[in-house]
């Protein structure tokens, strides 16, 4: 590699809010965006949302002379949504579906049944590694009463620890997405803390766009204004994320998000608004990396945070095993109802009654089954998160002798990543 190596890159993420059937002017909305991605030639493009094969396929088609490389990942039902464009050859791909991602009887969210995910694409640019994520994380639809912050904690630390595993042997690591968490929620504040991850919107020496780099506004006019109400200016969920390793340096030399209009026509690509950054990455000896370091004075908010994380995934084990418990109890009573109509029908009493009561008790009994599986799986993905947690602020006391502060060096496990690249 060469001292003076540099390489600009130019990406691009956008939630593209393409529901089937639901998104208004979808097709259009398409057709547009690979207008503008071709004109700008990214050198990557990572799309959420993008649920439909056939737009998957047209943009596909569309940008192919510009971006011949090219992925849609596919889980759940309906799929993850999430796809990438690539003026550059792909080296590697993969994807990490979910947990925990909603429950299945919240039709009317739909989550569950679209298996979020996050997948991952290595590039080697000039010599480079790049190992690039784009993810999905689950919605919130209510702030003050929030039935999925457990879940959404619980995707970031699987995001975080995916990250932290797959990309030991990357220079350059991008994370994409929208994340669906305020820039100060637990899970964005975790995940960040964890991994390392800088954010492109604090971090860059030129923004511009929308207010506080919000990406949804309340002048988009498919955003709905009542659920932005309380936020006057819009919130920012969507975020690029990012950190080099071994010896490199990145700096985000611009950022841009759009304000509710197309850039060019004025009618809005998606109810989010899009990220179009600038990075720079540059050589630099390893203990010049800010990345590869962790100053005394963040010690505290890393070990702050993973004691939230651990506490907030026991409130919902401790929840999900009521509803388990609750579903056991029902259960059991429409087997004791099946058991009494099972003896008034052989009596002959009543039974009339008995055979009309049959059906829906039995209905009784296989939809509380089927719900308290459900909760019992939700209790062993919560508890696999809350191990981890409690595994690795065990490891930190440990190492401090019971002391308050452990070692961040020895929580991220990153320093010895590096030094197996710099043998």
């Amino acid at each position: 590699m060469k001292p003076n190596f540099s390489l600009r890159l130019r990406i691009f993420n956008l939630n593209c809010w393409g529901i089937p059937y639901l998104s208004k002017h979808r097709a259009d909305r398409m057709r547009r965006l690979g207008d503008f991605l071709n004109q700008e030639s990214f050198d990557l493009a990572l799309l959420e949302e993008v649920w439909s094969e056939q737009d998957f396929q047209y943009l596909r088609q569309k940008l192919s002379p510009t971006y011949p490389a090219a992925h849609h990942f596919r889980s759940g039902i309906i799929g993850s949504g999430l796809c990438v464009f690539s003026k550059h050859p792909i080296q590697e791909i993969t994807q990490h579906v979910y947990t925990l991602n909603g429950y299945p009887y919240m039709i009317h969210h739909g989550d569950w049944f679209s298996g979020k995910a996050v997948g991952l694409l290595v590039l080697h640019l000039s010599g480079m590694v790049l190992n690039a994520y784009v993810t999905h994380l689950h919605a919130e639809y209510n702030r003050r009463k929030d039935i999925y912050l457990a879940h959404r904690v619980a995707q970031a630390w699987e995001l975080a620890q995916f990250i932290h595993h797959t990309s030991k042997k990357a220079d350059v690591v991008l994370l994409c997405g929208d994340l669906n968490m305020h820039p100060e929620d637990l899970g964005c504040c975790l995940l960040k803390e964890w991994t390392g991850l800088r954010d492109a919107y604090l971090e860059t020496r030129d923004f511009k766009g929308s207010e506080e780099g919000n990406t949804m506004v309340p002048k988009n006019c498919y955003v709905n204004k009542q659920e932005l109400k309380p936020f006057p200016f819009g919130v920012r969920i969507d975020y690029m994320l990012y950190k080099a390793v071994s010896g490199f340096y990145i700096s985000c030399k611009s950022l841009e998000t759009t304000t509710g209009n197309d850039p060019y026509s004025g009618t809005p690509l998606s109810d989010h608004e899009a990220l179009m950054a600038t990075l720079f990455v540059r050589h630099s000896p390893p203990q010049q990396n800010p990345n590869s370091t962790h100053r005394p004075a963040e010690r505290s908010p890393l070990m702050s945070v993973l004691k939230e994380a651990w506490t907030e995934l026991g409130l919902g084990m401790a929840q999900a095993r009521w509803w388990a418990a609750f579903a056991s109890y029902v259960i059991g009573l429409g087997l004791l109802l099946l058991a009494l109509l099972c003896v008034l029908a052989a009596g002959g009493g009543a039974r009339e009654a008995a055979i009309l009561l049959w059906t829906p008790s039995v209905g009784l009994v296989l939809w509380a089954g089927a719900f308290y599986l459900f909760h019992v799986q939700e209790v062993n993905g919560l508890y696999r998160a809350h191990a981890e947690l409690q595994h690795v602020l065990g490891r930190a006391r440990e190492a401090q002798d019971l002391g308050p502060e452990p070692q961040p060096a020895l929580l991220l496990g990153q320093q010895e990543g590096d030094r197996t690249k710099e043998q």
